[in-house]
């Protein structure tokens, strides 16, 4: 018996080998999600192969007479085909698929977060394809892990089918892998559909059956390292940390070197909790009030309101004063949540006050503001595989009262009967009721996704053999002998950062800045350099002349973020970076209608004037902004010497999608501006493919990268709160291609830009009539 999200590695010789919980498990999860171990032929990573996930989730979808159903289905991946099932085929071995196809390199797979089906709450995938728009589905797991681990192997399974693509695939598997895959609608002659899920529980937790058997995936996403605290980015941010008090074995700290004088504390409660962040998300997440009643003493009376896109809710709670002050008066508040979960495996929750239309003040009850807050939940490395998973949890919130220096030297204050006080001693109930359930602390390890591109096998998976689609690919004439209980019979190397000390890093910005590591071949140097004349290239927005100014961009340094050093593939080591290998000639900020792609080819824009084609080469960055009016931040930097071909980014600008999305990489910081924004947005380097749709355009002198941030449901509601505290924003962005060969380490730097405070007003309107390839 194979447990449900387990993956199979099997061998270039046609052998298997099972690999399910710990077994399954070779290289632990970098910050991009992708894997740092070795290739794909069993534990030792020796020969070629291609692996096998599988397990249950829910298909989600409406019937051809319009109803909507939710089946508990067994999914089943190996390398880029795809079968689903109504039934475990390791247990039964005769069943046949209902649905199968090939998944292609054109496929595009986005988390859509939570979501509310017949009284329960599920996590939602979505499958799209980018030249069709009507080839459509979604799936639905019980938790964000597993849904975020779903993710990741249909992104392995579009690299297995990019990679068969580069080998010489047949001319039917090019032709079918544009057009592959269909979730959508019901298949034809079923008699029976499902009208929801019949066994849920409270809102977070998912439908029962599903969670009893559920992909193991989900209890130990790991992260980078072993965190013992402090913050964990790849951006140099200048906060210390000072412990002020120790609670119950959570310490709690304030930020000493951010401190000005009436602008509050910044606080925040830290501890180390035996769980998986996946699962203590879902904790913090459950409005359950007897749950709730374990370990919070001040939300426990919660009730959700509003959902928004599935990473947004708006929740309405009321609690007794008389746990926190002598008044008798009844109080009650309003406040939204916004979660995140980084391709690390991190979750981040932003907590604001918040009114909403369905609950008004109302007599008797006093109308509060809670303090905004945020929660941050990291997986630890585990040292062994008998060790249990545990994460780092952090509250985080501003206190603008003046009993919290009063209550730093006294051993009591009245700042203990305030709602900041309960809100950080959230994190001490949440370690204690979760320390003392043993089903949190004993989980099932995860197994890891393989992301290391490796040789497809021939046996029985033969392109010729398979269907083109990904729906109705089977007879489904047996489905009429299935009767409606058949779907509920299934009720069954530690990193080392070498990230110094903040204020030693922050005093080596003064330093000479040396040139970017690793960047020595990317230009080709047997021709001579250009000279790149900025005062003859100018863009909508100007160049700044310093961080005080307003309204602007300048080019910092790249020594503020850490990449990837020489040795990361061996102990994980970030060195800082160094001058970006491109400049930043221009920036455009535009006003459009709606996102526009291909900007490089209109008649107005930098690249087709006569000193943009002079240039060997240009990279333009456009990051299409949601709002109304939509905006695009278009970013254009140059190389004074032509691209070799043979490097990094010689493989990048010439390489296809695919290879572009595995590779385009952002890091982002906020270097002055809003502590909740600068959460939201976090330092963590991003692959921008995997996270948001992309449109490359290569042609004559420069590739153009379009980046619809649109295209993210978590995107946009980051970028909304971005938008709201903009003018007030000192945003520093560094673009790189990700090293993951021993060949392309150390990464290097490739482009930045610093906005310092735009004004969303600035934006020139920009006509698109003209823009014709």
């Amino acid at each position: 018996m194979t447990s449900p999200g387990s993956k199979k590695v099997v061998p270039g010789d046609g052998s298997e080998k099972n690999h399910s919980g710990n077994l399954g498990r070779r290289g632990d999860l970098n910050e991009s999600g992708s894997s740092s171990s070795g290739g794909g032929g069993g534990e030792g990573g020796g020969g070629g192969g291609t692996f096998e996930y599988f397990g249950q989730v829910y298909h989600l979808g409406s019937n051809k007479i319009g109803h909507d159903y939710c089946h508990l289905r067994f999914l089943f991946i190996r390398g880029k085909y795809v079968e689903m099932y109504k039934r475990d085929p390791h247990e039964n071995p005769d069943i046949k698929p209902i649905r199968r196809g090939v998944i292609g390199p054109t496929m595009m797979v986005e988390e859509l977060g939570r979501r509310k089906v017949s009284h329960g709450d599920v996590y939602v995938i979505r499958f799209s394809n980018r030249l069709d728009e009507r080839k459509k589905g979604e799936i639905a797991c019980a938790t964000a892990g597993e849904a975020m681990k779903w993710v990741e192997a249909f992104d392995e399974a579009k690299q297995q089918a990019e990679y068969a693509l580069s080998r010489g695939g047949s001319t039917r598997t090019k032709l079918s892998m544009e057009a592959n895959i269909d979730l959508e609608g019901h298949r034809p002659r079923v008699r029976r559909y499902a009208y929801g899920l019949k066994k849920l529980i409270r809102i977070g937790q998912g439908p029962e059956t599903l969670l009893r058997q559920s992909s193991t995936l989900v209890n130990d996403v790991r992260g980078d390292s072993f965190y013992g605290g402090g913050d964990n980015g790849d951006a140099i941010e200048a906060h210390e940390w000072k412990c002020v008090r120790t609670i119950n074995g959570v310490r709690i700290f304030e930020d000493v070197a951010n401190f000005k004088a009436g602008r509050g504390f910044l606080v925040k409660a830290v501890a180390v909790v035996e769980a998986s962040a996946d699962a203590v998300f879902e904790v913090i997440s459950k409005l359950d009030k007897h749950q709730r009643y374990e370990w919070d003493t001040v939300t426990g009376d919660s009730e959700l309101i509003d959902s928004y896109e599935g990473h947004y809710d708006v929740i309405y709670c009321v609690y007794d004063p008389k746990y926190l002050s002598r008044w008798q008066s009844k109080r009650d508040f309003i406040f939204s949540r916004q979660w995140v979960r980084g391709q690390d495996g991190t979750y981040t929750i932003l907590q604001f006050p918040a009114v909403h239309k369905k609950r008004p003040p109302k007599s008797g009850y006093r109308r509060t503001d809670i303090t905004p807050s945020t929660w941050e939940i990291r997986n630890l490395k585990k040292r062994s595989d008998a060790e249990p998973p545990s994460c780092l949890v952090t509250h985080m919130l501003e206190i603008h009262s003046k009993r919290w220096c009063k209550w730093k030297r006294t051993s009591y204050s009245k700042f203990e009967k305030t709602i900041p006080y309960a809100l950080l001693l959230q994190v001490a109930g949440l370690k204690e009721y979760i320390g003392a359930n043993p089903a949190f602390k004993y989980e099932a390890s995860s197994t890891v996704v393989q992301s290391k591109l490796s040789d497809i096998p021939s046996g029985e998976y033969v392109d010729e053999e398979m269907e083109e689609q990904f729906y109705d690919a089977t007879d489904s004439s047996s489905d009429e002998e299935e009767s409606d209980e058949d779907d509920e019979e299934q009720d069954k190397k530690e990193i080392k950062v070498k990230l110094k000390n903040v204020s030693w890093a922050i005093a080596s910005l003064s330093l000479k800045q040396p040139k970017a590591p690793g960047a020595s071949y990317e230009l080709d140097t047997s021709v001579d350099p250009v000279d790149i004349d900025p005062s003859q290239i100018q863009g909508s927005l100007r160049k700044g002349n310093g961080d005080k100014d307003s309204n602007c961009w300048n080019s910092p340094s790249g020594m503020g973020f850490m990449i990837r050093g020489k040795t990361y593939l061996k102990d994980n080591a970030k060195v800082m970076g160094g001058q970006p290998l491109l400049t930043l000639v221009s920036v455009d900020w535009l006003k459009v209608d709606k996102a526009v792609d291909n900007i490089a080819l209109h008649p107005k824009c930098l690249v087709q004037s006569e000193p943009g084609k002079k240039l060997p080469f240009i990279l333009v960055i456009n990051l299409q902004v949601p709002a109304k009016p939509n905006y695009c931040l278009v970013m254009y930097y140059a190389a004074d010497r032509p691209v070799s071909e043979s490097s990094s980014l010689g493989k990048f600008v010439n390489g296809s999608d695919s290879y572009r999305d595995s590779r385009f990489k952002l890091i982002p910081s906020i270097v002055q501006g809003y502590w909740m924004v600068k959460r939201a947005v976090g330092t963590k380097a991003c692959l921008l493919g995997k996270a948001v749709t992309c449109k490359y355009l290569r042609k004559d002198n420069f590739l153009e990268i379009d980046v619809d941030i649109g295209s993210s449901a978590v995107a946009r509601s980051v970028i909304g709160l971005v938008l709201g505290y903009v003018t007030s924003l000192i945003v520093d962005l560094a673009i790189l291609i990700e090293g993951k060969e021993e060949t392309e380490l150390p990464e290097y730097i490739l482009g930045t830009v610093r906005l310092n405070r735009i004004e969303l007003d600035s934006a020139v309107s920009f006509e698109v009539r003209d823009l014709t390839e």
